[in-house]
């Protein structure tokens, strides 16, 4: 088993500005005893064993770790796009490891934005169906529309509504992705190295976006990054490492 009490233990990570969360807040995700496996060109290769976590409602929480340590396939379990070969994920009390692809969907629906790396927008529709387009998979077409509308000046761009993907820069469709993420108002916002593809500027604007959820409205953050900076903005840094994380 890892060492997995300096995972669950708090850290003094966070900027001066940002939130804390507090001590008595219940845990909005748990993983334990996680393993992943995948079959290699020489045969089973096994990518992490004996891993827990536990991140409280409202904690920024950094993910650090070499190319190719896990920590994106870590963000991919704890978000349910993924089943582990072994081990528990519960996302808001709901047992994701104990569900099928529609129950893990349905309950990402309900407490849960997800940022891809590489946006992974719809090229034929404009920003506004883009972020529509995820209240309406989970229900709430009534009004989407409008909050589409308001989830995209939040981040910056009530000019670009009618705007196709190859018409917005990359922070541009960066902001995008958020405002699909953030419309149906989540729990929790996992992002899987959400500055990857952008410069320095735009990236500390994309951060200061997610920060400005975390202090203003309780939003749970977990980050995947190789960034220090963003790190460094975040409650709690794990590093992803051996196999395990450590804090």
């Amino acid at each position: 088993m890892q060492d997995s009490d300096a995972v669950t233990a708090s850290s003094s990570g966070a900027s001066p500005g940002d939130a804390a969360a507090s001590p008595d807040a219940p845990p909005v995700l748990r993983a334990r005893q996680l393993g992943m496996r995948y079959a290699g060109p020489e045969g089973a290769v096994t990518l992490f064993t004996g891993l827990d976590l536990t991140i409280a409602a409202g904690e920024s929480v950094a993910i650090l770790g070499a190319s190719g340590s896990g920590k994106s396939t870590l963000l991919g379990l704890l978000a349910g796009l993924e089943q582990p070969s072994e081990g528990q994920i519960w996302l808001a009390d709901a047992e994701l490891t104990a569900l099928d692809e529609d129950g893990r969907a349905a309950v990402r629906g309900s407490v849960l934005g997800f940022i891809f790396q590489a946006f992974h927008l719809l090229p034929g529709l404009t920003a506004v169906e883009n972020v529509r387009l995820a209240l309406e998979l989970t229900g709430g077409g009534r009004g989407s529309a409008a909050a589409a509308q308001h989830a995209l000046e939040r981040v910056g761009l009530g000019g670009r509504l009618r705007h196709t993907p190859e018409r917005l820069s990359g922070g541009e469709q960066q902001r995008v992705a958020i405002a699909r993420a953030i419309v149906t108002a989540p729990q929790v916002v996992m992002a899987d190295e959400p500055t990857g593809n952008l410069d320095d500027a735009t990236g500390k604007e994309i951060i200061d976006l997610l920060f400005t959820l975390n202090h203003e409205q309780g939003t749970t953050l977990v980050i995947v990054t190789h960034d220090p900076r963003v790190a460094e903005r975040c409650q709690r840094v794990c590093h992803f490492r051996d196999g395990g994380l450590h804090e």
